[in-house]
């Protein structure tokens, strides 16, 4: 079965859709099936899967809402070497229909059943709030990985994000867990940047990745070309740390099922 990972972060702007995409293509590279699901309206991790959000494609709206096969909805040529599950802005109706359906907290865990053990990741790129879709991610994922920048306002969202979390494990999903926080966007030159980084690891320990993502201009230019930064530039260091923390991930996933074995 699939391990369904959501990846999200209330604040905006901390590298969510790029760590989506490329880590999404970084485990692809490594030979795993992958499904990548766009949840956020913006259709940013479309666009940056080398697929057009203005083209006339099924949605994520399709699945949640139409209740389309999967079949029906899924992309299996992409940019990145992963199947997708586009977004567009179809996807801000989907939240308002939500509302008035039934079950409208698990539909998209109800959809992934069906097909999780086709893939080895499902990982989820949320909306930069918390709304119907993204409960709809929480209920569905195994985990949530939190990319953040190390700076004071973001760990001060973090402990809200923490909050939520709980409170959805709660009502919802009592498996969910933290898969990881994920320092991105990261100058070591930075004091601030280096004061946050240890207070994570203080408090987080091990749940922090040791894989760091650097401040990188060819992952700030890899979606404007419609790829993942590997297809762009694969010698570039955003590139090299998107794949070092998929290898991260996969040793974490094997001593995981070792220590359970």
């Amino acid at each position: 079965m699939a391990r369904i990972i959501a990846i999200a972060n209330q604040k905006g702007g901390v590298g969510k859709t790029t760590t989506a995409v490329n880590l999404a293509a970084s485990m692809a590279a490594t030979k795993r099936k992958v499904l990548l699901i766009d949840l956020d309206p913006q259709g940013n991790a479309t666009m940056g899967s080398g697929v057009d959000k203005y083209d006339e494609i099924a949605t994520t709206y399709d699945l949640l809402v139409e209740e389309k096969p999967f079949d029906d909805v899924v992309i299996k040529e992409t940019s990145g070497e992963y199947h997708l599950i586009a977004a567009n802005g179809d996807v801000t109706a989907a939240e308002v229909k939500l509302m008035e359906m039934y079950a409208r907290e698990i539909r998209l865990r109800n959809a992934l059943e069906k097909i999780a053990d086709q893939y080895e990741f499902i990982f989820i790129d949320c909306p930069p709030s918390l709304n119907m879709l993204t409960v709809n991610a929480m209920a569905a994922a195994d985990s949530v990985l939190v990319p953040m920048q190390c700076e004071y306002f973001a760990l001060e969202g973090l402990t809200a994000l923490m909050d939520t979390i709980t409170q959805l494990a709660k009502l919802v999903n009592p498996k969910l867990e933290i898969e990881g926080i994920l320092r991105t966007m990261y100058d070591p030159r930075n004091r601030l940047a280096n004061d946050v980084s240890d207070q994570l690891k203080q408090h987080f320990g091990e749940k922090v990745y040791r894989t760091v993502i650097p401040r990188n201009v060819r992952l700030a230019e890899a979606p404007s070309f419609g790829a993942p930064a590997m297809y762009y530039d694969r010698a570039s260091s955003g590139a090299k740390a998107y794949l070092a923390l998929a290898g991260e991930m996969l040793r974490r996933k094997e001593k995981k099922s070792q220590a359970v074995a």
